[in-house]
């Protein structure tokens, strides 16, 4: 047996040997001892590794335009005679949008117009801009016949959320991309849209006797962490808008009550939900909640002057979260569905939204670049890795509600077409681009340094 096992060994040592040879490329190598060798063997990555270059990361953000552009078009059809309608005088019950892979007024677009926005400020590139204006000034034109038509008739789903919000979702996400394009001059008039989104977010959306905004589900006076993204990020963009700083209070105000109540320091994470009457709360970290969060405090941090009472407190919880989430990074670059549970499925819309943040933090000054910058740039390689041919966004969770058990999770599918990836990409990429234009990146051993 011991003859049998040190012809194995040595079989062994003489394969690593010729992989060793093989891989070199140079037999005039002479090695002092084992460690020489063992020093040139290539890691088996599982994605791209190493340098990035600003036009590399733009072709993966110029598929997902491409594919997104042919994929959620902006026209009205007669729902009875399937016949284009161009005159929006004649809209009626019977007019809808024409049907399409992704819906143009829910809250992920409204973090795709966003993603688009960035991504045309970055590089430059008109179709980016083009995209949002088009779909935009599409949207604020038919909206004023729609709300003509009396309250009783049955409208399109998706324009139903628009001209009669009843839910964040409908309204938070749209309006503050709608603002974002109105600030950066885009040729449309959506002021009275987002005067419409933000009256329903300040006084007709539930909230608890603190002010708290939340949820009469699963159960009543619930607060979902996604809800930090689809309404803080439109009211403190509002307040650029106005100039009134009523609107940076309000929005300082919902981070910390938000905080307060599910952010626990000690892992540096957010939980999903909270329920008003339990002791015990769900401490499930799932990855996308945490990114509507993190994707919220840095719409504020963003928004608000630089020495604004309470932007210090939102810029210490924002540190804090980002510290939780780089120590939980997977090797593959990518983050887990839940966060802390390494054997629950890796995800990319979470990724992509951690990417964009921790990029652009670093731009601003906010966290230290040699300390996250890898982060980021592993991050943005396992990103890349899920943006297949066509500019489909792999990988991603679909919608998700608030559960109470780690299998609701786990399980929840993943869909190319879940829409809920494709603003993050774009902001990650577009960030990015910005990231590797700024600093220099060198490596050592294949290790990212800044």
């Amino acid at each position: 047996m011991i003859k049998k096992n040190f012809l194995l060994i040595l079989v062994s040592l003489c394969c690593i040997g010729f992989q060793l040879n093989a891989q070199t490329k140079v037999g005039q190598l002479k090695f002092t001892d084992a460690n020489d060798a063992l020093h040139l063997l290539k890691p088996a990555y599982q994605t791209t590794y190493g340098d990035l270059k600003p036009a590399d990361i733009k072709s993966v953000t110029d598929r997902v335009l491409v594919f997104l552009d042919s994929n959620s078009k902006a026209r009205l059809i007669n729902k009875e005679t399937h016949a284009v309608i161009t005159d929006f005088k004649s809209i009626d019950q019977n007019s809808i949008l024409e049907p399409a892979t992704f819906r143009i007024t829910s809250y992920e677009w409204g973090v795709t117009y966003e993603g688009m926005l960035l991504a045309a400020e970055v590089t430059g590139d008109p179709r980016y801009a083009k995209y949002v204006t088009d779909r935009f000034r599409f949207l604020s034109d038919i909206a004023p016949y729609y709300r003509k038509l009396d309250a009783s008739v049955k409208l399109d789903p998706q324009l139903q959320k628009m001209i009669h919000p009843k839910a964040l979702d409908d309204a938070g996400a749209m309006c503050s991309a709608m603002i974002k394009a109105t600030i950066d001059s885009l040729p449309f008039n959506g002021r009275p849209q987002i005067d419409h989104y933000m009256d329903y977010i300040l006084h007709h959306q539930y909230r608890l006797a603190d002010g708290t905004f939340a949820r009469m589900l699963p159960h009543p006076n619930t607060i979902w962490l996604d809800d930090m993204y689809m309404s803080i990020p439109a009211i403190v963009n509002m307040g650029v808008l106005t100039g009134d700083k009523q609107y940076f209070d309000a929005a300082i105000q919902q981070v910390l009550q938000f905080a307060d109540r599910m952010f626990v320091p000690e892992k540096g994470l957010f939980r999903h939900g909270w329920v008003e009457g339990m002791t015990v709360h769900p401490a499930f970290h799932w990855g996308r909640a945490n990114g509507w969060a993190i994707l919220a405090m840095t719409a504020v941090l963003d928004a608000l002057p630089e020495n604004y009472p309470g932007r210090a407190k939102v810029m210490e919880l924002f540190r804090a979260h980002v510290q939780g989430l780089a120590a939980l990074q997977s090797g593959e670059g990518f983050w887990h569905q839940l966060l802390d549970r390494n054997d629950s499925y890796l995800e990319t819309s979470c990724t992509a939204i951690y990417t964009y943040c921790f990029a652009h933090a670093i731009n601003k000054g906010w966290i230290d670049a040699l300390a996250y910058g890898p982060v980021a740039v592993l991050g943005w390689h396992a990103v890349a890795s899920k943006v297949n041919s066509k500019g489909e966004v792999e990988g991603t969770c679909v919608g998700t509600g608030m559960g109470f058990d780690p299998a609701f999770y786990y399980y929840r599918p993943v869909h190319a077409y879940a829409a809920h990836g494709y603003g993050p990409v774009l902001l990650a990429g577009s960030e990015m681009i910005r990231l590797v234009k700024h600093y220099t990146l060198k490596t050592s051993d294949g290790s990212v340094q800044f």
